[in-house]
């Protein structure tokens, strides 16, 4: 029973550390996976092929795919689908890393 307990609390743990944070400003109001969100600081967490966008108030999930290129970004930026009006975010660069998470 102990050994389960230990091997969970392990098991969370390493998913907590695995864990990277970053910060975002979304300059317009934005959808992320149907999510509205105003425009405004977030902080953005990846974790695996999954991104959380929040700003203490509200929270987005997404799936993504993480790419990593050859140069580092200098800023973070966001790229939108906006066939209806509507500022879909279909694409993160993550300023200060090579990441690109692109929304499934």
């Amino acid at each position: 029973m102990m050994k389960r307990v230990l091997l969970t609390f392990a098991t969370v743990a390493l998913a907590i550390a695995s864990a990277k944070t970053y910060r975002v400003t979304l300059y317009q109001p934005s959808t992320l996976a149907g999510t509205e969100l105003k425009a405004g600081d977030y902080k953005l967490d990846v974790t695996g092929d999954k991104v959380t966008l929040t700003d203490g108030h509200k929270k987005a999930e997404a799936n993504v795919t993480v790419d990593n290129v050859k140069e580092k970004f200098t800023t973070t930026t966001e790229r939108y689908s906006n066939g209806d009006g509507e500022y879909r975010i279909k694409e993160i660069r993550v300023g200060g890393t090579n990441m690109k998470l692109v929304v499934n």
